[in-house]
Formats: C-alpha cells, structure tokens, sequence
C-alpha cells in the first residue's frame, strides 16, 4: 500500500488544520487486511492448542510488534524526506509506546515461560528483520516480502508453545502449520487476484507450494509431531488452490476473497490448535 501524500490540512503543517492532533488510529492501524491474519492465524494456533499466561503475553508482545510497524514507516518516511507533519510526532510517540509496551510483555513472557521461549524468538527475529527491510524500502507487495512476513509472523505459534512449556520439537511442528498455511496462501492469492483481472499468472507454483505443504503435515503427523487434523486441512487447502486456480473457478472480488480466506484459515487455526490440544501435548 503506498502512503497518501499529505495534505493541506491533514499533514503538511500548513492550514488551519494542521495544528490539530492525529488521531494514532490514523498511524497505528494496518491498512493492509491480509497482514491481519497473518498474525491471528499463529497465534490463534498457539493459544487455542497450548494456552497459558506467558503465551498470552507473547501474543500481547507480537500484537504490539505488529502495530508498530506502520508508525515506523511513517516516522522514517518522513525523516528520509526531511519534513515533520502533524502525524510525524504522532508516529514517533505511538512507536515508543508499542515498543515500551511490547518490550514489557515479552519480559514478562520470559519470566513465566516454562519452555526455552528465546529459541522462538532468535529463530523469527531474521525472519522478521528481512520482512521489514524490504518492507521499508517499498517492497511490501513483493512475493518475497510477504512470504517473509508469513514466516516471521508464524513464529507466534511456537512461542506460545515453548511459553506454555511443549517441547521444542512440538512447538516447531506448530511453526511448520502456519508456514505451511500462509506462503502457499500467499502464492495462491496472488495469483489468483491476476487471473481474475484478466493478467497472466503462473499456477505452477502456489500449486506446488500448496502440494508440498500437504505433503510436509502428512510427513510430521506420521512422525507424531502433529496430529492428522493438520494433513487433512493442508490437503483441503491444496484443492482449494487447485479449483481455485482452474478455469472453473468463479470471478470474485477482492474483498469476497479475502474473507474467504481469513475464514478458512480461522478455521484452520482453530481446528488443528483443538487437536493439539486434545492430543494431550505436555
């Protein structure tokens, strides 16, 4: 999403209006629908299959992490282009809260983790470092950039996990679910947002991506470290994006598409985080 140029009256510092306070829902709050489930979908996962105090306050600790990423482009937007707005101040101050905030519940996760919560953590930090670079530089939109972001964002899971005292390799099994949800997802929305405008897209590879992800939740359920539930639901996902993709497919919206999706991975995160937990996991 590229950033409204400021205005007379709205940030520009010139105008009567320019003297009024921004609101920090105008600096906090995503635009972007999709960056959403990213970060419910994971920590739907862990919370529902592994639900504990620390876990909930990682999920306070990535819920403030993930606020504070539009305020940061904003504030650093504006410093590249030398000018303060109205809504610069309001970006910063709403940055050092988030932080201030999210640093707090993650100390406080750490304190109460009964599970090795740092793993969780260097593991996604990359991640979520690759992410943001490219989403600063204005390449958000990019495959890349939001594959990252999925991966990043996945992370959630195990740390709820590690938090909440599983074992390592059980928490890590729940990074690979949402994994295996979101970039194949994000392929498959991509492409299938081109062929409904009429543009060439390739199917080849959310289709393979959805196939592997099947295939690596069938994989680690014949080993244990997930129940059958995961399979099965990356097995749908993957005929969803077959139909999907085919010429059968019906020419929906945007937005239809979009709530399609977030249902279906809600669905997803709350049946497979169930089955864990009646699994019996520590």
């Amino acid at each position: 999403m590229s950033e409204s140029k400021p205005t007379a009256g709205s940030g520009s510092g010139r105008g009567p209006a320019a003297a009024g306070p921004v609101p920090w829902s105008r600096v906090v709050w995503p635009a972007e629908h999709g960056g959403w489930s990213l970060l419910a979908e994971p920590l739907a996962l862990g919370l529902v299959a592994a639900p504990s105090p620390a876990g909930a306050l990682v999920a306070a600790a990535a819920a403030c992490g993930f606020l504070a990423r539009q305020p940061l482009r904003f504030a650093l937007g504006d410093r590249r282009r030398g000018r303060r707005y109205p809504r610069t101040a309001a970006a910063e101050r709403a940055l050092a809260a988030l932080s201030l905030l999210g640093a707090l519940a993650l100390a406080g996760a750490w304190a109460l983790a009964r599970g090795p919560l740092p793993v969780a953590v260097a593991l996604a930090a990359p991640l979520a470092a690759a992410a943001l670079a490219l989403d600063l530089g204005g390449r958000s939109r990019e495959a890349a950039a939001e594959s990252l972001a999925a991966l990043a964002l996945g992370g959630a899971a195990p740390a709820v996990a590690l938090a909440a005292g599983w074992p390592l390799p059980h928490a890590l099994a729940l990074w690979a679910v949402a994994a295996a949800r979101g970039v194949p997802t994000v392929l498959f929305v991509r492409a299938r947002l081109r062929l409904d405008r009429g543009e060439a897209a390739a199917r080849f590879w959310p289709l393979a991506a959805a196939a592997l992800a099947a295939a690596v939740m069938a994989a680690l359920a014949a080993r244990g470290l997930l129940t059958a539930a995961a399979a099965w639901a990356m097995a749908a996902l993957a005929a969803r994006a077959a139909w999907g993709l085919s010429p059968a497919r019906p020419r929906w919206s945007t937005a239809r598409l979009g709530a399609t999706e977030a249902a279906l991975g809600g669905l997803l995160a709350l049946g497979v985080g169930l089955a864990e937990r009646l699994a019996g996991r520590p």
